[in-house]
């Protein structure tokens, strides 16, 4: 899963974010540009619920990673 950050999103922002990810467990890559920072979310993210991720304060999108069989 992927978690694009809006525009100047506040460090606290990602922050939050990113510990709302930790104490789930879940392992993160973050990669920041010129203009937007990703979090790339590790582990089975099912159990995460994109619409929850998305209403959160600083988050642009959010794009599901899908494993081909």
């Amino acid at each position: 899963m992927l978690i694009i950050m809006k525009k100047n999103a506040p460090e606290e922002t990602l922050d939050s974010i990113k510990e709302y990810l930790i104490n789930r467990d879940f392992d993160i890559h973050q990669s920041t540009g010129a203009n937007r920072t990703i979090i790339g979310v590790i582990g089975d993210t099912q159990t995460l619920d994109e619409g929850e991720i998305e209403s959160m304060s600083g988050v642009s999108q959010v794009v599901r990673i899908r494993k081909d069989e």
